[in-house]
């Protein structure tokens, strides 16, 4: 008996697979396309931990999945990689970001590809290579022409020590996320990007797609779209979501830095009578207005401000209808993005500032606007890009009167070069534009991108403007770019805390690999848990990821070529796994296939076809074992060129059984099982029937009584 060798198994089947590129997608098939997605890593210098591969690999199994359903898959990788970290990296040491990038993303590539994610690496990109984000600042030039990139004076988060801007995710409780020194407010020029232009449709538009409950909540919160009515106080206008609530109207309060009364009276519209305009701090100059109407006798806020400074509280006033005083409009939460780092390690803006001409734009001809090579990464005393610090670079010709003039020192936030990846890797290569028109129209838009749930807000939102904005320009074929978002839970550490270096629990996936395999990380990163929900790992477990897949290679040993199909359990097994995919259930599809070997392990021999059928099924989560093993059949071609196995509902059928559902020895309905559902299983779908439920809703169930195959009874 041949005994399983992962170490040699594996590798043999991923240089076969390089080899023949066979995860490469085609630009021209006669296939249907199927777009899968992930976030693409930011290559950090610690390497993968286990946590990482977990959405690699379950669109991975999607991906794979379809492959066999005869799909063009398009699944492919990049490299995220301007950014904090690595600039943090470089001012600590004085190493080139450009070094520390092709490191990590070297060691990262290396990782990856050892847990045979079928990525089509002949599309891989980096937001840091110049061929790259060459396109992003076209694209910065696209909104700079059409009015939606402008430059505002606002307040920035401002680091005394660090003596840098910082931008809200780097301020942790009011201090800096790197050195901890609490954080000022400094005035400064900022590049601004005009989403709010979008934000009626980035809202509406999520009517079309299919994305999880949660994620379109987050969306939606974070756009705040408010129907309501702005007011006019003489010259100041309000808006309310409350106008019924004029007559209770006593002061109007505008943003400040502090309380005071500004010594100004306005008329109420529906008193006639004079009210005192206030500064206050409660009032938020970035919402609606930044001017507020204020009814002590209806809002908790207003009334301590009003107890505070003895102002009027009217009580019992009648109610204003909308027609009256309102003018009906819909404001919104969202706000221009800011869109300038005064970093190193980002894309240039590719704007010069000129005298005499203004701001004008880079040629197109001479993009990119390559980051120059630089000793010092540190940043300037005045506060500005370490850019601004070279001369050489900064001092130019201005485009348009050919005077003296300055570059953009600012760079673009990380955001910028994952705001279009995707549609990049739909034509990686072109040179004379970010994708072709023929490409594009094949490829997008994206048919299902997985990520995290910390990404399923800002940087959705962003990516949506974005594709939006080109759509407009008639540059992409859709008005969204993905169809389908899903999330997944983080891997935690063993005793579900968080993996983390401080904490000494991060396990890196080549000692895995080393011990167990690829296929048994695979198999067991999509059994530990719902795939959605954050799961602790355990080492010790993963052994009974190993034991399976031990006794799926010594199964070979039990075919018969000559017996006739007859394990019929395999079409429940497909049916499952089929559609356990489809959902994401990767945890009970792998349950499904343990319980058929379990099935099969009294038999003295499975017929051929029973058992490639039950390879084919498997192969998503373990692909180079299925591959060894479909070769070893005498399969000539590829498991992965195989196609998915289907299933006879008659069969199924049979293994259908009706049960009668008892509430306190009544009959109340009845229920369809399948032959082997366990009583665990069926005792917990029972108390989910809805004609059920008004029966036992507010009860307290004392127990529930199972006869296998019969009937089901709650007691109350």
């Amino acid at each position: 008996m041949k005994e399983y060798d992962h170490k040699k198994i594996e590798k043999k089947w991923q240089d076969t697979w390089e080899k023949k590129g066979i995860y490469h997608a085609q630009d021209k098939s006669k296939k249907p396309k199927y777009y899968a997605l992930i976030e693409f890593p930011y290559p950090s210098g610690d390497g993968l931990h286990v946590g990482h591969p977990r959405p690699y690999i379950g669109m991975d199994v999607i991906s794979r999945k379809r492959r066999l359903q005869g799909f063009n898959v398009l699944y492919p990788i990049g490299w995220d990689a301007f950014g904090l970290p690595t600039e943090n990296y470089a001012i600590k040491t004085g190493k080139d970001p450009r070094v520390v990038t092709k490191k990590n993303s070297d060691t990262f590539r290396r990782q990856i590809k050892s847990l045979g994610i079928s990525f089509d690496w002949s599309r891989e990109v980096n937001t840091t290579d110049p061929k790259y984000y060459k396109w992003t600042q076209w694209i910065f030039l696209q909104f700079f022409k059409k009015g939606l990139a402008y430059k505002a004076k606002m307040k920035i988060n401002w680091c005394p020590k660090d003596k840098i801007g910082l931008a809200n995710e780097e301020v942790v409780d009011g201090k800096c996320e790197r050195c901890g020194t609490v954080v000022e407010q400094r005035e400064k020029e900022q590049w601004m990007l005009a989403i709010t232009k979008y934000a009626e449709r980035l809202d509406k538009d999520l009517d079309g797609v299919d994305y999880l409950p949660q994620i379109k909540l987050g969306q939606r919160n974070w756009i705040g779209r408010k129907e309501g009515a702005e007011i006019e106080f003489d010259n100041i206008k309000i808006f309310t979501t409350r106008p019924d609530t004029i007559f209770g109207v006593t002061f109007v309060a505008i943003a400040g830095d502090t309380d005071r009364f500004t010594g100004r009276y306005v008329t109420n519209p529906a008193t006639k009578e004079k009210i005192p305009v206030w500064e206050a701090q409660y009032v938020m100059g970035d919402v609606g207005t930044g001017a507020i109407m204020g009814v002590p006798a209806d809002d908790e806020r207003d009334k301590a401000f009003a107890e505070k400074y003895k102002l009027p509280i009217i009580e019992n006033y009648p109610k204003a209808g909308f027609e009256d005083y309102g003018k009906k409009v819909t404001r919104f939460k969202l706000r221009d993005w800011v869109f300038s780092r005064q970093r190193y390690w980002g894309e240039p803006i590719p704007v010069i500032h000129c005298e005499s001409c203004g701001i004008v734009p880079v040629p197109e001809k001479d993009l990119p606007v390559e980051l120059p090579k630089v000793k010092n990464y540190q940043p300037t005393d005045s506060g500005e890009s370490p850019l601004a610090n070279i001369a050489k670079w900064v001092n130019v010709k201005c485009p348009k009167c050919k005077g003296p003039a300055k570059r953009e020192t600012d760079t673009m936030p990380n955001w910028a070069g994952s705001s279009w990846y995707y549609l990049r890797y739909a034509d990686p290569k072109n040179n004379k534009e970010f994708a072709s028109q023929k490409n594009l129209k094949y490829f997008t838009p994206v048919d299902w991108y997985n990520g995290g749930n910390e990404h399923t807000t800002l940087h959705l939102l962003y990516s949506r403007f974005w594709h939006k904005f080109l759509f407009d320009q008639g540059l992409v074929p859709t008005n969204e770019p993905y169809m389908k978002r899903t999330s997944h839970g983080m891997i935690l550490g063993e005793g579900g805390v968080k993996m983390s270096k401080s904490l000494g629990n991060v396990i890196n996936p080549d000692d895995i690999v080393k011990i167990y395999g690829a296929d048994t990380l695979r198999l067991y990163e999509m059994f530990i848990g719902p795939f959605d929900q954050s799961a602790a790992w355990s080492t010790e477990s993963i052994i009974g990821s190993r034991r399976f897949l031990e006794r799926v290679w010594n199964l070979q040993y039990k075919v018969e070529k000559n017996k006739k199909y007859t394990e019929f359990k395999i079409e429940k097994t497909i049916k499952k796994v089929t559609e356990d995919i489809e959902t994401m259930k990767f945890n009970t599809a792998i349950s499904a296939l343990m319980i058929f070997i379990n099935d099969l392990g009294g038999v003295d021999s499975v017929s051929k076809d029973v058992y490639k059928k039950f390879l084919q099924i498997l192969s998503p989560f373990a692909p180079h074992m299925t591959e060894e093993l479909w070769t070893i059949l005498g399969e000539k071609k590829s498991i992965n060129l195989s196609a998915w196995p289907t299933f006879d509902e008659n069969l199924i059928k049979d293994e259908e059984i009706k049960i009668v559902v008892q509430v306190n020895g009544k009959v109340r309905a009845f229920m369809s099982v399948q032959a082997g559902d366990s009583e665990e299983y069926i005792k917990a779908e029972v108390l989910k029937k809805a004609d059920i439920l008004k029966y036992i809703e507010g009860k307290n169930v004392k127990k529930i009584i199972y006869v296998p195959n019969r009937l089901i009874n709650i007691v109350l």
